[in-house]
């Protein structure tokens, strides 16, 4: 019988070897494993026939674990599904898997993964230990795969549902990141001119002996307070964004006040509430058309929209479900879902296909998303020049200002 094990499986520490040596032909060769220890690199390369001349651990940039990122756990699930799918065993796909990822975080991860289900543990309860790289549409998927024998096609599903969310946040993060970099360049040329070039002007000013233009005495002014304060001004800004992020992960009434907030912002807020749409409806479709029961699908949506005011209607919609309303009359009644939105998932109810048409919801809202974004970036750029102009062109005539009155006096 076998033994159960008594203590808790170490975790796996990757790190990078880099190694040189000489081929089967005595052609000098190098290259860098990914191991544990030094003795497993040797025996991989003796596996080889490959004679080791050095062996050396990687330290400084670049040689760290790696940061996990959706992206890798997409990877990861579609790599899955095709081992799978193969007749692949669950243990000897983990092996697989864990040898072809470059980044040793996720290597690490993966041969985690393989010790608990060596250890007993299902596929799905060793994806619930590790709720900080798999959320729980992830391990819900793949338990319903475990339960229908589709494993397969549901880490096939979860590869594509999170390729569609990431997708999304990029254009999201697109509509919020363009508009914010090139105005920080203009406010920071602008704040480079007033510190180091205009005081060039001021000493030649100084020699005129005439009174300088309105405009011009408004400009050295703004220089004199901005070669004082800037440093001061910048920390207040580093300080700004501190204390708004600390009191959003502190307080969750102030966090819904900013996302509310942000719903409202011209534009911008728009894309934001078509991208919580669309998060909610994706979510929704791809748990309830794997066969979870729709109230714990909701409540797997809530914590999947992006946004507390979008996360404070699903859970109103969830407890409405749950108490026999339907889907559409639940989000109908929240008021916060367009009623486009609302229409369509009450033909899927009454038409038996609420997945499907939960997918074509997040299909329209994804596009909306898209084009408003290509509209915010066609209408942004001429609003961007002008405000460019205004800075760092009124910053150069009210300078050049005295030197024309001067040569008009001359001539």
């Amino acid at each position: 019988m076998a033994m159960k094990p008594t203590r808790k499986q170490e975790k796996v520490k990757l790190y990078r070897w880099r190694w040189t040596g000489k081929g089967p032909n005595g052609r000098k060769i190098a290259g860098e494993i990914v191991a544990t220890r030094r003795n497993e690199v040797e025996s991989l390369l003796a596996n080889q026939n490959i004679v080791v001349k050095s062996i050396r651990r990687k330290s400084g940039f670049g040689s760290g674990m790696g940061k996990i990122k959706p992206r890798d756990i997409m990877l990861f699930a579609r790599q899955m599904a095709t081992m799978i799918r193969a007749g692949v065993p669950v243990l000897q796909a983990f092996q697989v898997v864990a040898e072809s990822l470059k980044k040793p975080a996720m290597s690490a991860l993966v041969q985690e993964l393989m010790n608990e289900v060596a250890a007993g543990a299902s596929f799905s309860e060793a994806l619930k230990r590790h709720p900080q790289h798999f959320d729980r549409l992830f391990a819900n998927m793949v338990e319903a795969g475990e339960q229908s024998g589709s494993l397969d096609n549901m880490l096939e599903r979860v590869a594509t549902y999170k390729e569609k969310i990431e997708s999304l946040k990029s254009r999201v993060k697109k509509a919020l990141w363009y508009p914010a970099a090139v105005i920080s360049v203009g406010f920071g040329v602008t704040a480079l001119l007033l510190v180091k070039v205009v005081p060039q002007f001021e000493s030649l000013f100084q020699g005129f002996g005439a009174e300088l233009p309105a405009p011009t005495r408004m400009t050295l002014a703004l220089s004199e307070f901005a070669q004082q304060y800037w440093w001061w001004g910048l920390l207040g800004i580093v300080a700004a964004i501190f204390l708004l992020r600390h009191a959003m992960r502190r307080s969750e009434t102030f966090r819904y006040r900013m996302h509310k907030l942000s719903l409202r912002i011209p534009v911008i807020g728009d894309i934001l509430d078509k991208s919580s749409v669309a998060r909610y409806s994706r979510t929704l479709a791809t748990t309830f058309g794997a066969g979870v029961p729709l109230v714990e699908a909701l409540d797997t949506a809530e914590g999947a929209a992006g946004n507390m005011v979008y996360e404070h209607a699903i859970a109103q919609v969830r407890e409405d479900v749950a108490t026999g309303q339907q889907l559409n009359f639940a989000m109908r009644m929240t008021e916060q879902f367009p009623p486009l939105a609302v229409q369509m998932v009450g033909i899927g109810e009454e038409a038996g296909s609420l997945d499907a048409m939960l997918n074509r919801v997040a299909d329209y809202y994804e596009e909306e998303v898209d084009n408003k974004v290509d509209t915010l970036t066609s209408l942004l750029e001429p609003f961007i020049i002008v405000i460019l102009g205004v800075l760092v062109g009124g910053l150069v005539v009210s300078m050049y200002l005295p030197i024309f009155e001067l040569g008009s006096v001359i001539g």
